[in-house]
Parts: structure tokens; sequence; C-alpha cells
């Protein structure tokens, strides 16, 4: 990776950022707990009802849902599939859809700028110096675009690590932004089709949506095991 970034802060320094995001975390899920938690659990076994609740809502409901997708992109820890299976249940397929593509560009925008300015040091914050390390074939300027679109499109891969290491390598934002989003729809929007079949009551689809799902994200991971195995060796 690039050579001119400063090194990293020290430990206790990114021990309390991690806390702080975790925290900032950890206040929006109650915010989204006390504003959707309890009337979905009120709400478990009349989809319907709970989907005409949020809709009362209007932009509030989908302001949460947003805030929360760009700062799971953004705190690289925080798994995304949940966030898109309740985006699904809660605005449907399409407008669970606009939610989550619209947060995980403004999320992967906020990041790619933060490691941009930061280097390293931001980059440790989060992912151990091996994993860092593990992700050296990026600097593979010539085949970095489609590499890093086949990444994204892969299921199981670790596109958060990748969202922030993206930053370190010479790919434009605007490029980034583009190949990373349209190679997270396939897999996004599996989630978020499984989370609207729920709120629609069709389970039976949903179990099949998550079942397959499952079935390719593990193919994803055997792909993933390979392609670092190969780049390790060469």
């Amino acid at each position: 990776m690039k050579s001119q970034y400063h090194s990293p802060k020290s430990p206790k320094a990114k021990k309390i950022i991690a806390v702080l995001l975790t925290l900032l975390y950890l206040a929006l899920c109650g915010m989204i707990f006390v504003y959707v938690g309890k009337p979905f659990l009120t709400f478990l076994d009349q989809p319907e009802k709970f989907r005409q609740w949020i809709d009362a809502r209007g932009l509030t409901g989908q302001a949460v849902f947003f805030l929360m997708i760009v700062l799971q992109v953004f705190v690289a820890f925080i798994p995304g599939e949940p966030l898109e299976i309740a985006a699904g249940y809660a605005f449907g397929w399409l407008g669970g859809t606009l939610i989550s593509v619209l947060g995980v560009i403004a999320g992967s925008t906020l990041v790619f700028l933060f490691i941009r300015k930061y280097g390293t040091r931001a980059l440790e914050l989060f992912f151990s110096p091996e994993k860092i390390r593990s992700m050296k074939f990026l600097q593979n300027t010539e085949r970095l675009k489609s590499l890093m679109f086949v990444l994204f499109l892969i299921p199981g891969t670790p596109k958060d690590l990748l969202t922030y290491i993206a930053g370190l390598t010479p790919i434009r934002m605007s490029d980034f932004l583009i190949l990373s989003t349209v190679a997270r729809l396939p897999s996004l929007i599996t989630s978020i089709v499984g989370g609207s079949a729920l709120g629609e009551g069709e389970y039976l689809t949903a179990m099949i949506v998550f079942a397959v799902t499952a079935s390719i994200s593990l193919l994803g991971l055997l792909v993933w095991s390979k392609i670092k195995q190969h780049k390790t060796q060469a």
C-alpha cells in the first residue's frame, strides 16, 4: 500500500475511537428499537399492519434506517445483512433497496475519504495488520478495477475490509463507488427481497431466498479462500 501514510495511532487512541463509534451505533440501535422494534414485536404476526405503521411515519423511519446503514458501512465489524433484511421487511423490496443502496453509497464515500486522509492509521482502527497485509495483491494497478468488481460481486468476501482498502489504492473514488455498488446489488437485493417476503407473510418464499443466499455465500467463501491462497503464493 502507499508508503507516505503516517504510522498508526497508539493502541489506546484506537481503542477510544472504536468505543466511541460502537456507542454511536448502539445509540442508533436504541432509536431503531424504540421507533421500530416495539411495534415490530406488537405486529409480529400481522406484517401488513407493521407496514402501515411504518408508512404512517413517513421520512423519519426511512432516515433512521439510512443512518444505520451508513454507520454499518463505516464501522466495519458490524454485519450488514440484518439491516438489509429489516429494510425489506419495513419498506418492501423497492423502498428497502433504495434506502440500502443510498446508505451503502454514502457510507462507502465516507470510508473512502476517511482513508484517503488518514491512511493506514485509520485502517488499523478496525483491522489487524495481518488482514491488511493479506490484501497487498490489490496493488496490481493494471487489473485493479476488474479485481475490485469481482471481489465485491462474490458473496462472502470481506466487503467491509475491501471498502477500506480501496482508499489506499490508486482507484478514483467515482470509479470505486460505481463498480462496488453495482457489484453489491445481487447479494444486497436477495437479503432485501427475503425481508420483504417476511413482511408480506410469504414465509416459504423467504426461506427459499435465504437458503439460496446462504448456499451462494458458502460457495463465495470457498472462492475467496482460493483467491487469497493463489495471490499469496504468486
